[in-house]
């Protein structure tokens, strides 16, 4: 995958704009990010996950999903290595962190929601 591909995963989910973050991109719904592009190097995605979530995927798909080094990575924050994602892996670790943000009638709805 690359970061076009993630930006157009991100952002076909309900709700979904990019905006900027400490010079990278970032996606959010309502205002609270679920995923970032570009740390910490464009070769690399970050989805925010629980650290179930986070554990699951880096048990299955350990070449892809790595946890961000330090405190953000315990908490569940994961960088996606783009080169080695898949579509289907890709849009499911973009849809947990989505639905770890989004408010509850949004998910519930899958409307888009407005900023």
């Amino acid at each position: 995958m690359s970061a076009s591909d993630f930006r157009r995963a991100a952002l076909a989910l309900p709700g979904a704009v990019e905006g900027a973050h400490q010079r990278t991109a970032d996606f959010r719904v309502g205002k609270r990010i679920f995923a970032t592009l570009g740390y910490p190097d464009d070769a690399w995605g970050m989805v925010k996950l629980t650290q179930e979530q986070q554990s699951l995927l880096i048990e299955a798909e350990p070449d892809i999903f790595r946890p961000v080094p330090g405190g953000w990575g315990k908490q569940g924050y994961t960088n996606v290595r783009l080169a080695k994602a898949d579509a289907t892996t890709l849009k499911s670790a973009l849809s947990m962190a989505w639905k770890n943000v989004a408010p509850k009638t949004t998910v519930k709805s899958g409307k888009k929601t407005s900023r």
